[in-house]
């Protein structure tokens, strides 16, 4: 439970929250679409580069020092949210509050390998892991209770950052050893590496500005999209379930299926915006499917890599962050340029690109391959 509510934090509100209260944001301070794409851009950036570094904290037995990363840094980055005076102290806020999410992943992954028993250990990364839906649906809550109250509510995610930090610091083990790593080649992930990006690049529209389209272009009350925004993250548990879909279906009919539902659910929400049942069931479709696509990801990358999986995985979501990062800035500057309708056909269109690229083998997971966690 501690380290659900850690990751809740860290990505649930730290990290997708940018998205959620773009609205505010754009009405407090003016952003454009293209500003909005680069901060987000930015965050994106900040999460890889903190996850690089909590994966050799981790990997040096220092796994307690990387929780700390991540709480601290969410908390710091969420306060400045909470207290910018202007565009520029917002940008960092948003950049340093969702870099936290990148650290949080690795130490908690090394915590809960220390502290429960193997065979229990599956499951407990897998609850540990549903804390960003959770965390997806507290947000949306918040939006649809106190909708103009965002100072407040970032303030709160900063105490509740260090607050739960602490409690998953106490109630965890940690390991001290320094782990054994076999390197991770790039040259053997070309394919999911390729497939990342681009499926990163296409779902970053929904992330960024999803509710930003729905409450400008489908002109949606507050507290509609509140509603609807739990609607993704309660989905998000759903898609936990990729493990089985690989299982049953293989990994290129669990990738296609994924992909696939992620596009269309990209443009359903772009074509009717301003329908609360179309877009419940766009939001639905995304959050089931983009969880689940990451945790075909790892899948993938551990039988590509079966001796350094946790380290092919950690690549894998380095590169869909990445793809995160650039599409966030292009389709924001595609919004700019013509509209917010055409950034998510865009964002589809790249989604879809990306299904090709599964392997066309039927797979089956590798055991212990990794944190499906994003």
């Amino acid at each position: 439970m501690p380290g659900l509510a850690v990751i809740a934090v860290t990505y649930g509100l730290a990290r997708f929250g940018f998205g959620l209260y773009l609205p505010q944001f754009r009405a407090a301070f003016g952003l454009s679409p293209g500003t909005a794409g680069a901060i987000a851009a930015a965050s994106y950036v900040a999460y890889c580069l903190t996850a690089f570094v909590a994966q050799r904290l981790a990997g040096q037995g220092r796994a307690r020092w990387a929780l700390w990363l991540a709480g601290s840094t969410a908390a710091l980055g969420s306060l400045l949210v909470a207290a910018a005076w202007s565009v520029p102290v917002l940008a960092v806020g948003a950049l340093v509050a969702g870099s936290g999410a990148g650290a949080a992943s690795p130490a908690l992954v090394a915590a809960v390998a220390a502290t429960v028993r193997p065979d229990a250990e599956p499951r407990a990364q897998a609850l540990v892991n549903s804390g960003t839906g959770a965390g997806v649906v507290v947000g949306g809550l918040l939006v649809l209770t106190v909708p103009d109250a965002w100072r407040p509510a970032w303030a709160a995610f900063g105490v509740a950052a260090l607050l739960l930090t602490a409690w998953a610091d106490r109630a965890s083990r940690w390991p001290t050893a320094p782990e054994t790593r076999p390197d991770a080649p790039l040259r053997d992930l070309v394919r999911p590496l390729v497939a990342a990006v681009l499926a990163g690049a296409g779902c970053s529209a929904v992330w960024t500005f999803g509710r930003d389209l729905m409450t400008g272009a489908g002109a949606l009350p507050d507290d509609t999209t509140g509603l609807l925004w739990c609607v993704l993250g309660g989905a998000g548990l759903i898609g936990g379930l990729s493990g089985d879909l690989v299982l049953r279906i293989g990994l290129r009919g669990a990738w296609l299926c994924s992909t696939g539902i992620a596009a269309a659910a990209t443009l359903l929400l772009a074509a009717l915006p301003g329908s609360p049942a179309a877009v419940a069931v766009a939001l639905a479709g995304f959050g089931t499917a983009y969880v689940a696509l990451s945790g075909v990801l790892i899948v993938w990358g551990g039988h590509r890599l079966p001796a350094a999986a946790p380290q092919a995985a950690a690549v894998l979501f380095i590169a869909l962050t990445l793809g995160q990062a650039a599409g966030a800035l292009v389709l924001g500057a595609i919004a700019d340029a013509a509209s917010s309708r055409t950034a998510f056909v865009v964002a589809a269109a790249l989604v879809l690109a990306a299904a090709p690229a599964a392997e066309p083998a039927a797979l089956r997971p590798a055991a212990g391959s990794g944190d499906p966690r994003r």
